[in-house]
């Protein structure tokens, strides 16, 4: 007989308008049975650590046409995650093994399409790194970076949004490759983590500019090179009329604009034409395969101390609503993590 645990659930209640609330997730207690089925290829996870990323807001309503699958009402919400293998039906996966991957939130989880699952090798390094760093963040920036942007040392960058998850590590690399950086963000807390911690040139508080156009003249008098979008709105329009001839803008997110009914409208795209600026958005699902390579490159440089990594920690699973709520009116610092089981 397998052995039936208590689960304890994160449930969306109902589809989302406007910004998220807490409201719209309830914390529900069932019960699960420690076992894959038989003739079963999936997995049975303990999850230890949980990532709020701020697509997971358009999961929250009904989607059609996208690259993710809208969540169900009534049901877990579904994010990438930290687990623990405890049974397994697919070879690849072993009792024991840890892995990052998509996951419920939840205590415990069935996991049916392993091909989502990363198995985790590198352990000398915190697990929860396999929420950012090592994990989905991490691959975006370098994707992003490295794949899309084809950057250039002595190049000038650009990157809003630039305390999170994604922006933090977009700048460390253009440091390393020898560029210029300048990232935006919404406290003076985040600007100064931006330049202590993280080593950018210059930041500045997007909330205390009156004319975000002048505020990039001032930090990019001879325009921008790579812009790594993250908001979109007023930021791109704005970014768009400073950036320099055959520039380049690689959009990985727009989260000034998942929580609208009506989005911005944008009004300086002539400059595309004008400037001649390839502007291409990306998904990182088309790059995992290239995940290898970046924990190759990458893993050596964290344990060196020259990538640093912030994280945000909340403590429990019943604390996910606030932290995943807390993304869209910027209370994190660096990258949101929720701890459900230390082991």
């Amino acid at each position: 007989m397998a052995q039936e645990v208590s689960n304890k659930q994160i449930i969306l209640k109902h589809y989302v308008t406007g910004y998220p609330k807490e409201s719209d997730m309830e914390i529900k207690n069932s019960s699960i049975k420690l076992n894959v089925g038989e003739g079963s290829n999936g997995v049975v996870l303990k999850n230890l650590y949980l990532s709020c990323d701020p697509y997971m807001r358009s999961r929250m309503k009904k989607l059609e046409g996208s690259y993710v699958q809208s969540f169900t009402p009534g049901s877990p919400i579904t994010g990438y995650g930290v687990a623990k293998v405890l049974e397994s039906g697919d070879s690849n996966f072993q009792k024991g093994d840890l892995v990052w991957g998509m996951t419920g939130w939840e205590e415990y989880s069935v996991v049916t399409d392993t091909q989502s699952l990363f198995k985790i090798h590198h352990k000398d390094v915190p697990l929860s790194y396999y929420t950012g760093i090592l994990g989905m963040p991490g691959m975006t920036a370098y994707a992003g970076f490295y794949e899309v942007c084809s950057p250039k040392k002595g190049e000038t960058v650009f990157v809003s949004a630039a305390s999170g998850a994604v922006g933090q590590l977009v700048g460390q690399f253009a440091k390393m490759l020898g560029c210029y950086v300048v990232g935006s963000a919404g406290t003076k807390e985040k600007v100064d983590l931006l330049k202590s911690k993280f080593g950018f040139d210059e930041a500045f508080n997007y909330k205390e500019e009156q004319d975000l156009d002048a505020a990039l003249k001032r930090y990019f008098p001879d325009g921008i090179d790579i812009y790594f979008e993250n908001v979109g709105g007023k930021m791109l329009d704005a970014v768009l009329v400073n950036m320099k001839l055959h520039g380049r803008i690689v959009v990985c997110g727009m989260i000034s604009q998942y929580n609208l009914e009506q989005t911005d409208r944008v009004h300086n795209l002539l400059c595309l034409i004008t400037k001649r600026i390839r502007m291409e958005g990306f998904i990182v699902f088309d790059y995992y395969h290239l995940y290898p390579k970046y924990l190759e490159m990458f893993i050596p440089q964290i344990k060196a101390g020259n990538v640093v990594y912030v994280e945000d920690v909340a403590e429990g699973l019943e604390n996910a609503p606030s932290a995943l709520v807390g993304l869209f009116f910027g209370r994190n610092i660096g990258k949101q993590v929720v701890v459900v089981s230390r082991e």
